[in-house]
C-alpha cells in the first residue's frame, strides 16, 4: 500500500503551524486512509465519522463527545472528523470547536466535498484552518523523484531518462485503472470497470443529491456521461443544454456542483499578451481519465491531472500563487496548459502524442509571452532541447518530465 508521502509531509507543515487542518479531495481518493496513517504519529487520537449512526448519535447526546477521548500520555490528542460537513451547521460548530479547544486538541478534518464551501456565504472560519488537498495517485507521487518547487522554478525543463522503464509501466498503469488506489492497485482492468462503472453514479445519487438539492438526477448523470466525448476543448454551455434540453443556467450549475464534489476540475483561457484570446469557454478534465475513450485526449486529461496535483500541492504549501489555464485565439491556434505564479506566466505546456515536431502554436504563444515551453508526447526513449527565439523549447516523454514535477 502506497504510504502517500508528500501528503504526509504537507500535513506536518500545516499541523506544526495551526491546530485545525481541512483535508479536501475526490471521493475515494484515500483521505480516509491517509487520515488513519496521521492518527498513528499521535499516542492519543480519536475518529469521527459523520455516515456512521453510532458516531452521530454520541455527536447529538454531547458535542463535546471529544473531550472524552482515552489518553495514554500528556501529549496533545487529534481528533479526526470525517464528512461533517454533511451536517448542516457543521461550519458553526467547527468554528466553536476550534475557538474554545484549539489549544488543546489538533484537529483533522476530511471531506469528499469542498470544504471551502463555506466561502460562498455564511461564517467564515477564515483563520481557523490550514487547507490541504489529496488527490489520486499521480506519477510524480508513485515516480518518487520529485525536484523540489525552487529548482523547479529555476529550470522547468529539466529532465532525466533514468527510471524510464520504472516511470512508463507507472504512466500506463494510470491511463488504463485511474490513479483511485482502489483500482490502480489492483492492478487490474477488471477491477477499474466495475469501479468506474459505479462511482459516478453513487457520488451523483448519493452526495450530490444530498447535499446540493438538485432533483434532476437523470439529466445530471447524462451530463457527467458526456463529458469524456468533450475533454480536450473549451467547453460550450450552450451545445450542452441544447443536447440535453435544459438552461444554460442549469448545465452551467451543475458543472459547478461537479468541481466541488471533485467529479472534474476546469481551467480558464489565458488573455493577457495574447492577440485575439478567446476569454470565456474553460476546458474540462476528469479525475477518472481512463473514462475517455480518445487516445489524445486521454493523454491530454492525464497530463492535466499531474499539473492540477502539482500547482494545488504548491499553493497548500504557501509557495505562492499558482494557476493552471490554457492558450487560444480566435484563429483556433492553441497551448493546452500555461503555468502561473503570482499571476505570472512562467511556462508553456503542449500535449501530443507522438509528434517531435514543436508545434507552430507553441512556437507562436512562447515568442508572444518569452518563457520556456514543453512538448510532451506519450511514448518515447530520448528528449530533445530546441531554441525558439531567445527561449528553450523542450520535446520530451510524458513519463519522463512529469516524474520529477515537485
Amino acid at each position: 500500500m502506497e504510504k502517500r508521502t508528500p501528503y504526509i509531509k504537507l500535513w506536518n507543515a500545516l499541523a506544526s503551524d495551526k491546530s485545525m487542518i481541512f483535508l479536501a479531495g475526490p471521493r475515494q481518493a484515500g483521505k480516509t486512509t491517509l487520515a488513519q496513517i496521521i492518527s498513528r504519529s499521535f499516542t492519543n487520537n480519536l475518529y469521527f465519522n459523520w455516515d456512521i449512526a453510532q458516531h452521530r448519535i454520541r455527536f447529538f447526546e454531547n458535542p463535546t463527545f471529544f473531550e472524552s477521548v482515552k489518553r495514554k500520555d500528556s501529549s496533545t490528542p487529534l481528533v479526526i472528523f470525517d464528512e461533517i460537513h454533511k451536517y448542516k451547521d457543521w461550519k458553526n460548530y467547527l468554528k466553536g470547536a476550534y475557538d474554545q479547544f484549539h489549544d488543546k486538541y489538533q484537529f483533522l478534518v476530511s471531506g469528499s466535498g469542498r470544504l471551502d464551501i463555506y466561502q460562498k456565504g455564511g461564517d467564515s472560519l477564515a483563520g481557523r484552518y490550514f487547507l490541504f488537498h489529496l488527490w489520486p495517485f499521480t506519477l510524480a507521487e508513485l515516480g518518487k523523484q520529485q525536484t523540489t518547487i525552487d529548482a523547479f522554478l529555476d529550470d522547468p525543463l529539466q529532465i532525466s531518462m533514468e527510471h524510464a522503464g520504472e516511470f512508463k509501466e507507472i504512466w500506463e498503469g494510470l491511463s488504463e485503472l485511474s490513479g483511485f488506489p482502489e483500482p490502480y492497485l489492483s492492478g487490474r482492468k477488471t477491477t477499474y470497470r466495475r469501479w468506474s462503472n459505479t462511482y459516478s453514479k453513487q457520488l451523483i445519487r448519493e452526495d450530490i443529491r444530498d447535499l446540493s438539492g438538485v432533483k434532476s438526477i437523470g439529466d445530471i448523470e447524462t451530463l457527467y456521461l458526456l463529458l469524456p466525448s468533450k475533454t480536450g476543448s473549451p467547453l460550450s454551455v450552450m451545445s450542452l443544454a441544447n443536447d440535453l434540453q435544459v438552461s444554460y443556467n442549469s448545465v452551467r450549475n451543475w458543472l459547478s456542483i461537479f468541481e466541488r464534489f471533485f467529479l472534474v476540475f476546469s481551467i480558464s483561457p489565458w488573455t493577457v499578451k495574447i492577440t485575439r484570446a478567446i476569454q470565456k469557454e474553460r476546458k474540462v478534465y476528469l479525475w477518472d481519465a481512463p473514462s475517455i475513450k480518445e487516445p489524445a485526449a486521454r493523454f491530454e486529461n492525464m497530463v492535466a491531472c499531474e499539473l492540477k496535483r502539482a500547482v494545488t500541492a504548491w499553493q497548500d504549501m504557501g509557495y505562492g500563487q499558482f494557476s493552471l489555464h490554457f492558450v487560444k485565439n480566435k484563429e483556433q491556434q492553441e497551448v493546452d496548459f500555461l503555468l502561473t505564479h503570482d499571476r505570472e506566466p512562467f511556462l508553456l505546456i503542449e500535449t501530443k502524442l507522438s509528434s517531435t515536431q514543436p508545434s507552430n502554436a507553441l512556437k507562436k504563444f512562447q515568442n508572444a509571452l518569452n518563457i520556456p515551453a514543453v512538448q510532451l508526447i506519450n511514448k518515447g526513449d530520448g528528449f530533445q532541447v530546441l531554441s525558439n527565439g531567445k527561449q528553450s523549447l523542450l520535446i520530451a516523454p510524458a513519463c519522463q518530465w512529469l516524474a520529477r514535477l515537485p
